[in-house]
């Protein structure tokens, strides 16, 4: 048996064959493991629960058919589906869990997140997130008539693309270091928890870390994207292993 980690789907009515990829591996390879955990941005955007979309309801049938076989299911908020909320989890049989969480897994504490908090050096977004994040910010954005929030989304995801866009052309090396993780930030973290694994997604940089934290190894897992093909983490007692789906 298996425990599976994916993240970064940012699945979208626009690219359906990742949409395909995805319920095909929950019918599949998903319904025979131990636990599924979902490390956000399992949507390309989420503007609320109450967005009557299809592409919404049939991932929420397909990962509710997953919870039905006795498959545990947990998912962490990423930077574009923050405002998933207990209505959408309950329709899809997912328990949230916080960010970042420490879990037990076979034996061994991991510590899960999305991985954005880990991206310290990147201040413009650090500060989007923090007023997103509040409590206050998401009850009046979700106050709003639902065309006046996906238009918001749209408009964000744009203004996003053009930041990033820009920072590449005016330098690439510091665009690839302020958009992937801080070290120091990522040894605090380690510091902070005491664990010796960390699995988290958001910087669309699949690889597998080895570090030394106050003499003790370390290991930093990053999940992939799943804008080219499926990224999935297998994790068993005898190790883990990190692999594209297609």
């Amino acid at each position: 048996m298996t425990t599976l980690f994916i993240s970064d789907l940012h699945l979208d009515a626009s690219r359906p064959q990742i949409t395909a990829l995805f319920i095909g591996f929950l019918e599949g390879e998903a319904r025979r493991a131990d636990a599924l955990y979902i490390l956000g941005d399992l949507f390309e955007a989420w503007v609320g629960d109450d967005d009557p979309s299809e592409l919404g309801a049939s991932v929420a049938q397909a990962l509710h058919a997953v919870a039905s076989a006795g498959v545990p299911l947990y998912f962490i908020h990423g930077n574009r589906d923050f405002l998933l909320g207990g209505r959408f989890a309950d329709r899809c049989g997912m328990r949230l869990l916080p960010d970042p969480a420490v879990i037990n897994l076979y034996g061994k504490p991991v510590l899960l997140g999305h991985g954005d908090l880990l991206c310290s050096d990147d201040l413009a977004y650090q500060a989007f997130r923090a007023q997103t994040r509040n409590p206050d910010w998401q009850q009046q954005f979700l106050a709003q008539p639902l065309p006046a929030r996906l238009a918001f989304a749209a408009q964000a995801r744009a203004a996003s693309a053009a930041h990033q866009g820009g920072m590449k052309q005016t330098d690439q090396a510091q665009f690839e270091t302020v958009t992937d993780v801080t070290p120091a930030t990522v040894r605090a973290t380690f510091q902070r928890y005491g664990v010796d694994t960390m699995i988290h997604g958001h910087t669309h940089r699949p690889a597998v870390h080895a570090l030394d934290v106050d003499g003790r190894a370390c290991t930093r897992v990053v999940l992939g994207d799943w804008y080219q093909q499926g990224s999935v983490l297998r994790v068993d007692a005898q190790g883990m292993h990190l692999q594209a789906l297609a």
